[in-house]
């Protein structure tokens, strides 16, 4: 026998082990290629065969389904009424019937044929285990180790599959090599050609709200929130925070005692990453000077139309307000969904109490000329004197 069953049986339970797979999984598989082996030893290529294998003996049945006719045209397809009342007493044309058939032996060509269908099958079914357990955890943040790095892209051991590392979700600057453990979140999970692609990203702004929900406890219970996040992963990252509890710091609540909490994040994406909590606004023009932290904003005019804003600040604080090459006021731009525009103001003005204020500058006379300086100091001394 070309294809030795009891060593098949026993590759099953194997593989099965090897790969992860469940044995019932692995074990459909084989049977689907002996079928197809069947047919070609046995049968016709079009002819519906199910083939059940016993894991413990070896043994191999085929069961090859048949029209029950009046009269046969084609014995590979169709079986007698008669013959078929034999096997069903209540058989009846027109319906179908499964014949039983001990499969003893397969022919080279056909085990051959066989081991190639379950290799491909095994990968298939491989693949698609591993896109149902992955599917459940994207958005997630799971434990990986960088298995090789390839140019711009980094190759992740995830455990049970592998993903990839765009450069686009890496963190810049950031220095990968193989062996190297790291938090990663699991962005996507694509079908490919070869099979699951994972998509992992340590660079996106999801990334950074599941760090921040470790070391954060009253986010889950709600005593907390994150409203939104802006990131340039690397260099600078906004975050917006609000409390759901009268009483509650929420800045404070996220920075932890001597910035505890805030640090133990910085640490997972690098210290060079600079972290701003704000406040949270309802008020979209409180929202924006708050989003522009640490500047001092005087005024804000809102175009909602266009959503687009006016922002105006003191002359000094023109370029903190822009930031080393417009960072500031991009990521404040990314946070609060308006496209900022921002002005050197004249007046002096100051944030108080989450109220904008404008104020205007006390006005300096001009500078009189000499003589109308005398005629004045001539007449405050005539008016003294009297």
């Amino acid at each position: 026998m070309d294809l030795d069953m009891k060593q098949l049986a026993v590759a099953i339970r194997t593989i099965a082990e090897e790969k992860n797979l469940p044995e019932d999984a692995v074990k459909e598989v084989v049977e689907q290629a002996l079928a197809a082996a069947y047919r070609r030893d046995y049968g016709d290529r079009e002819q519906e065969i199910r083939v059940s294998m016993n894991l413990n003996t070896g043994d191999v049945d085929a069961y090859i389904t048949k029209e029950i006719v009046d009269t046969v045209d084609n014995e590979a397809f169709e079986i007698s009424l008669k013959d078929a009342s034999v096997m069903r007493k209540n058989a009846k044309v027109g319906e179908t019937i499964e014949i039983h058939q001990k499969a003893q032996e397969f022919g080279r060509v056909a085990a051959q044929t066989a081991k190639q269908v379950i290799l491909q099958r095994l990968r298939e079914a491989e693949r698609e285990i591993i896109m149902n357990e992955y599917e459940d955890k994207i958005g997630t943040v799971i434990n990986a180790t960088v298995a090789r790095v390839e140019g711009n892209i980094v190759r992740i051991d995830l455990g049970k599959a592998q993903g990839i590392m765009p450069r686009s979700e890496q963190i810049q600057n950031e220095r990968y090599y193989p062996g190297q453990r790291l938090k990663v979140f699991l962005k996507d999970v694509e079908r490919g050609f070869r099979g699951p692609q994972l998509v992992v990203s340590r660079g996106n702004k999801e990334f950074m709200e599941w760090l921040f929900r470790g070391e954060v406890p009253e986010m889950e219970s709600g005593a907390v929130e994150i409203k939104g996040i802006a990131r340039e992963a690397g260099v600078r990252s906004k975050i917006a925070v609000a409390s759901n509890v009268p009483g509650v710091d929420p800045v404070g609540t996220f920075v932890g005692g001597h910035g505890t909490r805030v640090n133990a994040v910085m640490s997972e994406v690098g210290e060079q990453e600079k972290i701003d909590i704000i406040v949270w606004k309802e008020t979209p023009t409180e929202f924006i000077a708050e989003a522009l932290s640490p500047t001092k904003v005087s005024k804000v005019i809102i175009d909602d139309k266009n959503k687009k804003a006016k922002v105006l600040v003191p002359e000094d604080q023109l370029s903190i307000a822009i930031g080393k090459s417009g960072q500031n006021v991009r990521l404040a731009s990314k946070l609060t969904g308006y496209e900022l525009d921002i002005e050197a103001d004249k007046s002096a003005a100051v944030v108080s109490e989450g109220v904008i204020e404008t104020t205007e500058l006390p006005k300096i006379p001009k500078l009189k000329k000499k003589s109308d300086l005398e005629n004045s100091l001539l007449e405050a001394i005539e008016e003294h004197g009297e």
